[in-house]
């Protein structure tokens, strides 16, 4: 009996370490900044499996943001692959603001992102049309930037407590301590037209399909005012061609209304009363939106 309870207890902690972890990729491709990447894999992956960047805010890290939202428990169910990026400059946030980002095959943070992207697809056999991107904060903000600077990588975006893409443009960085807080503040006066002209500026020689998107925010965000997140709708609306069409009280709970644009499969926010800074990952909103489940 001891020994059946031996082997009992050794066959459990075998199969306790072939469970999926985070685990750290190296040489991945060009990587202009010095990004750090993580890979999450399920132990059943499907085929032709899709891939979601999780992208960090400021002060954070890949391995943190691993462990704040249910993503993994989603991917072990759906058979998704999960990429977390790491920064570790600029107190830790992405390099929104930087020209190079902000320029298809420009390189700077978002490039190093879209090299992972390139590597997983590669190494997993991934469906490069099912690639999306999401964050919260400093990684709503790059979420906005890769959708508008690779449109040809990314088919849909979730931002949580973001900011438009180049809203930052001109300023020195992109922290909560840079003295230059216009964007952040949702004091940039600029039309529609004129956010949109941001996206379509980034790529150019740009003609096809763009990434549908989500925008959540709270209303009593002070850091990141909610100013911000209109500004991201109207630059998507101008973008994607769509206008307003309906606002839903209580979607997708109680302190949310939701703004749909269009039919609303190409365009939703969410603006959450009393929520602050970050507003919390919604998973399955998301997960549907992206189209990985029902």
């Amino acid at each position: 009996m001891r020994l059946l309870r031996s082997l009992t207890k050794m066959a459990a902690m075998a199969g306790l370490a072939a469970g999926a972890s985070l685990q750290p990729v190296t040489n991945f491709g060009d990587n202009p900044t010095g990004l750090q990447m993580y890979v999450y894999v399920p132990d059943k992956v499907a085929v032709l499996p899709a891939i979601i960047v999780a992208l960090h805010p400021c002060g954070g890290s890949a391995q943190g943001w691993y462990s704040q939202t249910r993503l993994p428990s989603y991917a072990d169910q759906l058979g998704f692959i999960l990429i977390y990026a790491g920064t570790t400059k600029m107190s830790n946030c992405w390099d929104v603001q930087n020209p190079a980002s902000l320029t298809h095959n420009g390189g700077g943070d978002a490039g190093g992102i879209v090299s992972m992207v390139k590597y997983a697809l590669k190494q997993y056999n991934g469906d490069a049309s099912r690639v999306y991107v999401m964050g919260g904060s400093s990684g709503a903000m790059m979420t906005n930037v890769l959708a508008g600077s690779y449109p040809d990588v990314f088919e849909a975006g979730a931002a949580f407590s973001g900011v438009a893409h180049a809203c930052f443009l001109g300023a020195d960085s992109a922290t909560p301590f840079s003295p230059n807080q216009t964007c952040a503040q949702g004091r940039i006066q600029r039309s529609a037209r004129e956010w949109g002209d941001l996206v379509r500026n980034s790529f150019p020689a740009y003609d096809g399909r763009r990434p549908r998107m989500q925008i959540f925010h709270g209303n009593a965000d002070f850091l990141v005012r909610p100013e911000c997140a209109h500004q991201a709708l109207a630059q998507w609306a101008d973008v994607l061609g769509l206008q307003l069409t309906q606002t839903n009280k209580g979607v997708p709970s109680a302190e949310y209304t939701q703004e749909v644009y269009g039919d609303g499969t190409q365009l939703q926010g969410f603006f959450g009363d009393g929520v602050g800074h970050i507003a919390p990952v919604n998973e399955p909103v998301m997960l549907r939106f992206f189209g990985l489940m029902n």
